[in-house]
Order: structure tokens, then sequence, then C-alpha cells
């Protein structure tokens, strides 16, 4: 990983979980009619960190699950790769509920089209709102988070890389120059 800068260290990502759980509270007027759905892999552990923070705050913890949108991705028929194929597992009836969809980057826009599919596989919510740990620009699609953490505008030669502890042994947000993509 080519580090062009540490954009948010281990404090500033808890102030940052926070944040948005009083955001995602305040907006839906309370916690008693949301789900929490996080989109694998880090948007689980995220998802899973604003469920408990929600839970200190509202003193209620909304269902939480996670979403796997590997097949319903536009692009997974074009990869060279035998796409990885994780499980969903949301086990609560999403009708008539407030969906908070969470990742960890918003970049094009793809995954997070995909996972509005899948979502609507499972049912009708009354709506599906979207909360990302950080924007990076370069949309593709029409797609805005409802609740962001930091908004990081880049270039198309970088990238944001998430680190979590669940997965990376320690909590941080990096700017990183891309790789090279060339075969």
């Amino acid at each position: 990983m080519d580090i062009k800068a540490k954009i948010v260290d281990e404090e500033g990502l808890r102030r940052t979980i926070t944040r948005l759980a009083h955001e995602i509270i305040e907006k839906n007027k309370g916690s008693k009619n949301i789900v929490l759905i996080g989109m694998r892999t880090r948007g689980e552990f995220i998802a899973e960190r604003i469920k408990n923070k929600i839970k200190e705050i509202d003193n209620y913890e909304p269902p939480f699950g996670v979403l796997d949108v590997t097949l319903y991705r536009d692009d997974f028929r074009t990869r060279l790769k035998q796409p990885e194929v994780s499980v969903t597992n949301i086990t609560f009836d999403i009708n008539e509920k407030d969906v908070i969809l969470i990742d960890d980057v918003l970049y094009t826009g793809r995954t997070a089209r995909a996972a509005l599919d899948a979502i609507m596989d499972l049912g009708r919510p009354n709506t599906i709102q979207l909360c990302v740990l950080v924007d990076r620009g370069h949309r593709e699609m029409p797609i805005k988070a409802d609740f962001v953490g930091k908004n990081i505008p880049t270039s198309i030669n970088e990238e944001i890389k998430v680190k979590l502890k669940e997965i990376d042994g320690e909590d941080s947000i990096y700017l990183v120059n891309a790789p090279n993509n060339k075969e």
C-alpha cells in the first residue's frame, strides 16, 4: 500500500461513528423503526459499531443484518476471476422499516445500486438511506449518501483504504496511490 496520507486515526474514527449514529437517530426521529444492514465486508463492521452506539444513545438496539451484493453487481459476469460470494444474513422483516444501508467507501455508486436491488428482493421498506464512512467522489450512478462520515475528494489515481480492527488490526482511513493496473 503506497500511503499518501493518514486521514483519520482511531479516535477520529470513533468520533465519526458516534456522529453518524446521532445523525441517523435524529433524521429518523428515534431508532424504533430503523434496521441496519451492513455491506460485506467492512460495512458490516461499521454497521455493528453504529448499532452499538445507537443502543448506547437511544437505549434501543435496532435489528442488524449483513448483505452480500456480489451476484447483484452489474460487472460480476465480466470479471475474469470467479466472484467470491458470501452469505447475506438478514433474519428480520424489512417491510415498512427505514433501512439504513451501511458501507465503508462510496465511489462509483455501483455497489450501492446493487444493494438497492438486493434489498428490494427482500421486501418493501418505507425508506432506504445510505450511510458511508467515506465519500470519495467519482460517481457513475445517480447515488448520493444520506449520511457521510468524511468527504475525501480523490483523484482518479488515488484510493481510500479503510482499516478496521476486526479485519486489519487497526482503525484508520488512508489516502493511497492506486495500484498500477497494468497486467
